[in-house]
């Protein structure tokens, strides 16, 4: 029985160192794995100073010339088609003029050929 026992306090002692080595290369694996992370953030924060600030601040550069050349080009946009309505506007106005104008004059002429036809169809009519 002593046997038996000697074999299980020996496995058991055996588990136990284990667990130990176990829980040291956790607590080993853990601080290795904050020097990576340290070290990494220290990387991108280095990468975001160097490159990605700098583009940064061309991009926003950009921008900004972007949003002023479309703004330009809004205000000449709106600038041209107020010219263009106001130029057909005044088309317009000069075509009902001139409608208006033939109107006047042609209803003279025409009035005189109607009257000159009535009256030679009423001779015409008379006469047969």
């Amino acid at each position: 029985m002593e046997s038996q026992l000697g074999t299980t306090n020996l496995f058991l002692g055996i588990m136990a160192a284990v667990s130990v080595l176990q829980a040291l290369v956790l607590v080993g694996a853990g601080v290795a794995g904050f020097m990576a992370y340290r070290k990494v953030m220290a990387l991108v924060d280095t990468l975001e100073e160097r490159h990605v600030a700098p583009a940064m601040s061309r991009v926003n550069g950009i921008l900004d010339d972007v949003k002023m050349v479309s703004a330009k080009v809004k205000a000449e946009t709106e600038r041209v088609d107020h010219a263009i309505h106001t130029t057909i506007d005044r088309v317009d106005d000069t075509v009902d003029r001139m409608r208006w104008n033939v109107r006047a004059k042609t209803s003279r002429i025409v009035g005189m050929v109607r009257g000159a036809r009535l009256a030679i169809e009423s001779m015409l009519h008379r006469a047969a």
